[in-house]
């Protein structure tokens, strides 16, 4: 045996979408019903495990080795799965190392297909599709079932309660093995890189460590949201009398006795209002913001998802972007948490942890504003230990820079790194030593600096927030302007960019520019970086874009998260090329870590957390390792800084 091809059918009470699969399987209720699976791409064999059968010995000993391959479709669920179970079977901790796992997922998410088996199965226009039928037959059979007469008052469903439903639920399980045999076949001519292989497998280990939670903390700060959203609340109907003060029409109309006609009470615009008006009216609508801070969400999703080792698990996909093989954020969404600006953290953090919810409101005001600020602290290291956080300094501007050939912005990155003052100074041909870091001048290089650099206007200005930053309406196009006379090497890069995907899509050839290699070949256009790694476009094809001239459009999940046609042009591939680019110089700098024996806990966008032993190790170490350049990446001005912190904050 060499290959093991797998497929499972599980049961727990835990719900797997909401709280991922370390706790779905955590739970003491979780079990494996059925176990499909093919040896060396031969006929595939089921083992009715909630009947009774049991997985034969070779194949538990072909699971437990090292040196045989297991693949699977979502490949961490399959072996999350299996370790739990073995390790109730067996008696024992039991470790699957994921260096002996392929995902057949990752797979065809580098190739830009869908992240679901039975998407990649359409796209890929197999002879064998997922059977239909199985939404229901997991509804019934995989999670528990409410207790009714009918139903002589049981909480779960067993084969012997529908045997016609069953069978054809091994049929269903029987499926999923061929069509992931399929689908390896069908992109065979493409395997995971060595390279990504290993990135993979750091992966799965980083997810399997998981990130501890401080539960104690969390669970005083939901209480210390919901006593503060009833008060909210209470004021709300005192101060407006309304039946439901939270209802949109409801508040509109009683504004509008006040003589505030609104057409939006959107976020954004409630908080000009705020700044429009007073007494009552003006508190009405401070309430509203405050009850509408979502603060409380992700407190509750560590709750969901925190295993009973205390520490949260499966934050991360693989390749979850695959437009350019960034890892996305699952459960938490640890990439987007607020950033906290509180003058004093520990002691916010303090209260809350005490339940001194009063004490918290005197000091700091705004309780919904503190608690989404306290979001990153309620990760703590384990005993004995503590964080040591770092992260590349403008890494996207400075791959930007080095890729385009922008030498004024390399030699800025050489030296002091004041990229938005010398931004401003080459915009508006002042002296850098003028611009100050609170000067209007400064502002205005900032935010066009994070508008401008993948082809942005004057609506990524307004985005970004021009308008909120001082800057005038009459001023945005110049901003532009201005931006790309100063950087005419980024400006050519999209535009080059743009002529060579075109080209290559055309003449299905091969073209290259800047150091990025086009080629079209097996219906699908290859974007090599410089790391080697490709970026796919499924199925390109030219037509008219939203410009009125020739442009390049591909295959992939869109805005409406289907399968649809998408439109990009010259910046848009930049940035896509950019972003991959940067996450490739991370992934190495996590091997590099790895390497070195750190363990990392985290990682988010340019960010990298690693649990480090009390008096071990140094900031200064961490981010050595983080601004080494790798080979490909020569001339690139790499910079990484870093902190520690007993519990997860930003610096």
């Amino acid at each position: 045996m060499k290959i093991l091809s797998i497929d499972i059918e599980t049961f727990s009470d835990i719900d797997l979408g909401k709280c991922g699969v370390y706790r779905y399987t955590d739970s003491p209720n979780f079990d494996i019903l059925l176990f499909a699976y093919s040896i060396d791409e031969g006929p595939v064999q089921l083992i009715d495990l909630a009947s009774g059968e049991e997985i034969p010995e070779e194949i538990v000993e072909a699971i437990l080795s090292e040196d045989i391959i297991k693949t699977a479709f979502n490949a961490n669920f399959e072996r999350v799965a299996l370790m739990r179970y073995l390790s109730r079977k067996l008696d024992k901790e039991v470790y699957l190392n994921p260096s002996s796992w392929r995902c057949s997922e990752v797979q065809a998410a580098m190739l830009g297909l869908p992240l679901h088996l039975e998407g990649v199965a359409k796209v890929l226009r197999l002879g064998v599709q997922k059977m239909s039928e199985g939404k229901p037959l997991i509804r019934y059979f995989c999670i528990p079932c409410k207790p009714t007469a009918a139903n002589g008052g049981r909480t779960r469903n067993l084969p012997s309660d529908a045997p016609d439903k069953w069978e054809l639920f091994k049929q269903y399980n029987i499926r999923d093995v061929e069509v992931e045999l399929e689908i390896r076949k069908k992109i065979k001519d493409y395997p995971i890189p060595e390279s990504e292989q290993a990135l993979y497998e750091l992966d799965q280990r980083i997810n399997d460590r998981g990130f501890r939670a401080d539960m104690d903390f969390v669970m005083q700060a939901i209480s210390c949201d919901k006593q503060f959203t009833v008060s909210a609340t209470e004021r709300a109907y005192e101060l407006t009398g309304l039946e439901n003060p939270n209802s949109v029409s409801q508040l509109k109309d009683w504004l509008s006795e006040r003589g505030v006609e609104v057409e939006s009470l959107s976020k954004k615009n409630v908080k000009e209002l705020v700044t429009e008006t007073e007494g009552e009216v003006e508190e009405a609508l401070k309430l509203r913001l405050l009850m509408a801070k979502t603060s409380v969400r992700k407190y509750e999703a560590i709750e969901r998802a925190v295993c009973s080792d205390g520490r949260v698990h499966g934050l991360f996909q693989f390749y979850g972007a695959n437009r350019t093989g960034r890892f996305a954020g699952r459960l938490v969404q640890v990439q987007n948490l607020p950033q906290n600006h509180l003058v004093d953290l520990k002691l916010a953090r303090n209260l809350v942890k005490e339940g001194r919810f009063e004490d918290l409101q005197m000091l700091f005001g705004n309780t919904p504003g503190v608690l989404s600020e306290l979001i990153r602290t309620a990760f703590i290291p384990r005993e004995c230990h503590r964080f040591i956080v770092a992260d590349f300094s403008a890494i996207e501007a400075r791959v930007l820079s080095w890729l385009a050939g922008e030498k004024w912005r390399l030699e800025v990155f050489q030296s002091h790194g004041k990229i938005y003052e010398a931004s401003a100074s080459q915009m508006f041909h002042v002296p850098i030593d003028e611009i100050t870091k609170g000067s209007p001048l400064r502002q205005k290089g900032k935010i066009s600096e994070l508008a401008c650099g993948y082809g942005g206007g004057v609506g990524a200005l307004k985005s970004m927030g021009a308008l909120e930053m001082g800057v005038e309406e009459h001023e945005l196009q110049g901003l532009i302007d201005n931006w790309r006379r100063a950087n005419p090497h980024i400006v050519n890069f999209w535009w080059e960019v743009d002529k060579m995907a075109i080209k290559a899509v055309k003449e299905r050839t091969r073209t290259r520019t800047h150091g990025i290699v086009f080629t079209y070949k097996s219906g699908m256009l290859f974007v090599t970086l410089p790391s080697g790694r490709d970026l796919v476009y499924v199925k390109p094809k030219l037509m008219l874009n939203k410009f009125g001239r020739e442009g390049l459009t591909y295959e992939g999940i869109g805005t409406t998260k289907k399968w649809e046609r998408i439109e990009t042009y010259g910046p848009k591939i930049v940035e896509n090329i950019v972003q991959a680019a940067s996450r490739d110089l991370l992934a190495e700098a996590m091997l590099r870590l790895d390497k070195a024996g750190f363990a990392i806990v985290a990682h988010v966008h340019d960010e990298v957390i690693c649990e480090v032993p009390v008096g071990e190790s140094s900031v200064e170490e961490v981010c050595r390792i983080m601004s080494e350049s790798p080979k490909w990446s020569e001339g690139l001005p790499l910079n990484a800084d870093g902190y520690e912190c007993d519990f997860y904050q930003k610096d």
